[in-house]
């Protein structure tokens, strides 16, 4: 069993994908860049950036206590159809498919943090999702559901705005997609990646803009390594 990597939910985690190397999975043509991973190589909890290379397929698969998807790049394909840059995924326990890419894509993938049989399956176009407003920045809400704690959006921050305190009482995930953000303990650009841990308090700001992806209320469902 490997070492876990960034496995203690009790800690602050910053991870710039951009400066990890890429490694091989299964498919030859497919690699990725792991953020989080506890569990066995290819059967644990893992969170990565994902590339597929023009012309990539990955054997059919199911997916255990489920997958979420952002496609960040390129088009990313299944014989379910074909899910273009800003296609938002969530493939609950029991779905099976056969991913491929024509072009190639980047995609934000989580694997395993998502149990339960009557998940609803969300395949959804974020930019027909209109901005709404709320916490004082625009939001758009990707996926929540009675009967779990996790709940996913994209944020965006507008230049020179000041977010104020923050707090995330059930601790929560971030991706920077675009632009970059500060707060009192670093500076923060694209795809870089933070899981804060359950009552992290922290005062975000931004002079550039930025959009993130926001996960919260995902710990219950998360092992520890």
């Amino acid at each position: 069993m490997p070492e876990p990597l960034n496995g203690d939910l009790d800690v602050r985690v910053v991870v710039d994908a951009n400066a990890l190397p890429w490694t091989d999975s299964p498919s030859r043509t497919v690699r990725r860049r792991r953020l989080h991973h506890v569990g066995a190589p290819e059967s644990g909890q893992v969170t990565s950036v994902v590339r597929y290379q023009p012309g990539s397929t990955f054997p059919t698969h199911d997916h255990p206590d489920g997958e979420e998807i952002l496609v960040l790049e390129g088009t990313f394909s299944d014989e379910h159809g074909d899910w273009p840059a800003g296609t938002y995924l969530l493939n609950p326990e029991g779905f099976r498919h056969a991913p491929f890419s024509r072009e190639g894509c980047l995609l934000f993938v989580k694997l395993r943090q998502f149990p339960g049989g009557d998940r609803l399956h969300v395949a959804a176009d974020t930019g027909a999702i209109p901005w709404t407003s709320a916490k004082g920045c625009a939001v758009k809400r990707l996926y929540s559901q009675e009967g779990y704690s996790d709940r996913m959006t994209l944020e965006r921050w507008s230049g020179h705005d000041t977010a104020g305190e923050r707090s995330y009482p059930l601790g929560a995930e971030l991706l920077v997609l675009e632009g970059s953000f500060e707060d009192e303990h670093g500076r923060y650009g694209p795809l870089t990646w933070l899981r804060l841990p359950r009552e992290f308090r922290h005062s975000p700001k931004t002079v550039t803009g930025c959009k993130l992806y926001v996960k919260e209320g995902g710990f219950p469902y998360l092992r520890r390594g």
